[in-house]
């Protein structure tokens, strides 16, 4: 095992549909066995299907990323519509916060990371490095 791997997302397996119009679903979390974080890569076949099924993390206290990489997707995060273009990213820091995503062009593309909520991450990065950059408020 050398403990890195460099691959197309062709050659990551599918999960198995479930009902007509579910996305291709590509479960890195799952294929490369990572422990820190879950990651995900979903891909509508049509305008119209779902994405992102309708949830919150209350039970899991995940927080998740959302990076739109092709396409264009309508999310609705507590009620709330957000058009995301290619690009975009919707970052949901409050596990109870619902949350659905629907592909608004075919072949709409987003990458899923999400991760249970914890005190604090440890980066390796220095932070001298983040002064400057300002966070949301």
């Amino acid at each position: 095992m050398p403990g890195y791997w460099a691959k197309s997302l062709d050659e990551i397996p599918l999960v198995p549909e479930e009902e007509a119009g579910d996305p291709r679903w590509y479960p890195l979390q799952h294929h490369f066995g990572f422990t820190a974080f879950g990651a995900n890569v979903y891909v509508a076949r049509d305008s119209g299907d779902d994405l992102i099924a309708d949830h919150d993390e209350s039970e899991s206290e995940q927080e998740e990323l959302y990076l739109v990489v092709a396409g264009s997707a309508r999310f609705t995060l507590a009620g709330e519509e957000v058009v995301a273009p290619a690009f975009t990213v919707v970052a949901v820091t409050d596990p109870g916060v619902t949350r659905k995503a629907v592909a608004a062009e075919p072949e709409t593309t987003v990458i899923v990371i999400g991760g249970a909520r914890t005190a604090a991450f440890e980066s390796s990065w220095q932070p001298e490095h983040f002064v400057p950059v300002p966070t949301v408020e």
